[in-house]
């Protein structure tokens, strides 16, 4: 019997563009053309001004760690064994939080402030996940 593996994600119209720049190596964010605010998750509307002009801009990819959880249970048959999982909340420097893991940093040494990058992930020959790495 296959290892388990963790769900992977599945684009819709909203979020295509966001998971085909993941798999290109790029961290692209929706920002609205009339008031210039990011949004992340994808939508089809501005949650500032609600216009539904909105355009993909490439983003730094850096931000810092806004809030963490440690998970000492495996509350999925694919992280048996892989525990203790952190998992993230990052502020990107546009603003936007993502929710996503840190490679490279052991779980115990996560804080809040830590400053990270983003990296890439392939999870399958499809799919790409945006993670993160400290960055000194």
């Amino acid at each position: 019997m296959p290892d388990p593996q963790l769900p992977l994600p599945t684009p819709t119209l909203d979020n295509l563009e966001f998971w085909q720049g993941v798999k290109r190596r790029e961290l692209l964010l929706q920002r609205c053309v009339d008031c210039a605010n990011y949004t992340f998750p994808p939508r089809p509307g501005c949650v500032v001004c609600g216009s539904t002009r909105r355009e993909w801009v490439r983003s730094s990819g850096r931000g810092k760690v806004h809030s963490f959880v440690v998970t000492h249970q495996a509350v999925h048959p694919a992280l048996r064994g892989k525990t203790p999982w952190g998992i993230v909340d990052v502020e990107l420097e546009e603003g936007v939080h993502m929710i996503s893991n840190v490679v490279g940093c052991a779980p115990h040494d996560l804080r809040i402030g830590l400053p990270v990058e983003v990296v890439f992930e392939d999870v399958s020959a499809e799919v790409a996940l945006p993670k993160f790495r400290v960055v000194a």
